[in-house]
């Protein structure tokens, strides 16, 4: 029992500071190593729980692929966050319009909801034993039920993270040729074509 109160305190520390150094590292590769480390440390206070399932999710999604793929975009980009940042205020309006009609669905969809009715039996139904219910079955009833909202908030964090990184990533630079679909589906046989009768012997 004491070891595991030691290891719940130690997982809990390293935690609480790799978190606090992922929002405070000037550097974004570190922030995104502590961000690894931060994982690693909810992994393992997943399983002082008895969730080993949600510790595997933890270590193979976040870890092995979103983390990992933060850490390389990161390192390829060459990204000039001090002109990024200067850039901000002109897009601040739209930003605050953008919250707005977000803030006003989201007041639309709660204040008109309606709990169905065989919720409540569902609710007071008898939970069974716990030798009969698994691991990820356990997980989802309690993530689907008690913690629905936050599990949808969740999923809005990670949308609004894609959509930054697609910002980040969508640059335009000047020189570059492009395709245009219209501009090639337009144009004659003419333009693109040329038919030359080139005198036997002759042709290069």
């Amino acid at each position: 029992m004491i070891v595991q109160v030691l290891a719940f305190y130690l997982f809990s520390a390293i935690l609480v500071a790799s978190g606090v150094m992922v929002i405070s590292a000037r550097n974004p590769v570190h922030s995104v190593l502590y961000l690894i480390l931060a994982f690693f440390q909810a992994a393992g206070l997943c399983v002082l729980m008895g969730a080993e399932f949600l510790a595997m999710i933890l270590v193979i999604v976040y870890v092995g692929a979103v983390a990992v793929l933060f850490l390389f975009v990161v390192m390829m980009l060459d990204i000039n966050f001090r002109e990024l940042r200067q850039g901000a205020a002109q897009y601040m309006p739209f930003g605050a319009l953008l919250g707005l009609v977000l803030l006003a669905e989201l007041a639309v969809v709660f204040g008109a909801w309606v709990v169905a009715p065989a919720a409540n039996q569902v609710l007071g139904a008898p939970t069974p034993a716990i030798e009969q219910v698994n691991n990820t079955r356990a997980l989802g009833q309690l993530i689907y039920t008690h913690y629905a909202y936050l599990f949808q908030a969740s999923g809005i964090v990670l949308l609004i993270a894609m959509m930054g990184a697609i910002v980040l990533t969508l640059r335009r630079r000047e020189g570059v040729r492009k395709q245009d679909i219209s501009a090639q589906l337009a144009r004659r046989r003419e333009e693109t074509m040329a038919i030359r009768k080139v005198p036997t012997g002759e042709g290069v």
